[in-house]
């Protein structure tokens, strides 16, 4: 079978499941950093991140057919799948592992590159507090830090990913927000509050 010029998500995974292995490669490019991403933010540890992303997507070629659309998106029923395997990971080791200089660097390039407050902490002492309040955050705060601010979900995307109200994700942001500013004052962190304030605020 022929691939479309530019199929999207859903396509490409009807077409993996009917055993086009070109699908699953380019589904696989598309999404795997993001699903990378989201499990070192919320790790902290390339290694679990590394694991979480291989579990992922071998799962989907397994149960890839259990995908409902009307449910969500290809990239939210993803990012489902690691929360629920990096949550499970955190909760079995309760242990964080900070990132190597090198993901560090990526991390501050990436950071720095977002289109939201998040990008004014360019700064390799603010940007490194930012990430280790963000980690020391409880999961439930931070994986909608990582999803909204980091990812820039909108509430509702967050929402399907969390499989949550939307207002959830709301107050969540809110105390996370409020957490994060104290966080960082008590390190002396050179962030201004009206800045962090907006982290997270998307509508």
């Amino acid at each position: 079978m022929k691939l479309t010029a530019v199929p999207n998500d859903e396509e490409l995974l009807r077409q993996m499941l009917a055993g086009e292995a070109d699908a699953f490669e380019q589904l696989y490019d598309r999404r795997q950093g993001g699903i990378y991403q989201f499990a070192l933010r919320m790790s902290g540890s390339p290694a679990l991140a590394e694991d979480v992303t291989q579990e992922v997507f071998m799962a989907l070629m397994r149960d890839g057919h259990q995908f409902d659309p009307a449910r969500g998106t290809v990239a939210g029923y993803l990012f489902g799948m690691a929360r629920h395997r990096v949550l499970r990971r955190l909760q079995r080791e309760r242990t964080f592992v900070s990132m190597d200089a090198g993901e560090e660097g990526e991390e501050m390039q990436e950071l720095a590159a977002l289109d939201d407050p998040l990008r004014d902490f360019t700064r390799n002492e603010t940007i490194e507090a930012v990430r280790q309040a963000v980690l020391s955050l409880p999961e439930h705060y931070r994986e909608v830090v990582v999803l909204c601010s980091l990812h820039e979900m909108s509430y509702d995307q967050a929402a399907a990913v969390i499989d949550c109200p939307v207002g959830t994700v709301r107050s969540r942001l809110n105390r996370a927000r409020a957490m994060l500013i104290e966080k960082l004052h008590s390190l002396n962190a050179s962030v201004a509050p009206n800045q962090l304030a907006q982290v997270g605020r998307k509508a």
